[in-house]
């Protein structure tokens, strides 16, 4: 199986980067081939041949998910889908809902596809990301770990 990890987000903006803090802290993964991993950047439809022939897609972004800072969700499939044509709680959503749409028009939609979402409390001018973000990164990698385990990507 073919998996991409991909990490979406602006690191500029302290908490909008948290999808390529957690995917640079699973690069592990890619040692051995099994997980392509790629820091997504503010999205747009040039990471369209990245999903060419893929099997598997995780994008992690930060989200509005109306909670406490730092929560952790992921929705999987259809519930992804779901998540991204409906109300836009991310700046990366439309690019995200598009690309995936692109992906669909050319054939190239991941058989399995989940989205790990991060409540940011803070989008404003900074490098780092708060404290409640920040001690979300190890339960991110947690979920994006849970999802390849069920999965079946060792």
């Amino acid at each position: 199986m073919r998996t991409l990890l991909m990490g979406i987000g602006n690191v500029l903006l302290s908490d909008d980067g948290i999808g390529v803090h957690v995917v640079r802290a699973l690069e592990p993964l890619a040692s051995d081939g099994r997980v392509a991993v790629r820091d997504g950047g503010t999205l747009g439809l040039t990471l369209l041949n990245e999903l060419y022939d893929i099997d598997a897609l995780i994008v992690v972004d930060a989200m509005q998910l109306d909670d406490a800072p730092g929560t952790v969700r992921e929705f999987e499939a259809e519930r992804m889908d779901a998540q991204l044509v409906g109300k836009r709680r991310s700046v990366h959503e439309v690019a995200l809902a598009d690309l995936l749409v692109a992906a669909a028009l050319t054939r190239n939609t991941p058989m399995r596809r989940a989205l790990v979402a991060v409540q940011p409390q803070s989008t404003a001018w900074g490098t780092t990301p708060t404290a409640a973000v920040d001690a979300a990164i190890p339960v991110a990698c947690r979920a994006v770990r849970a999802l390849l385990d069920r999965w079946g990507v060792p």
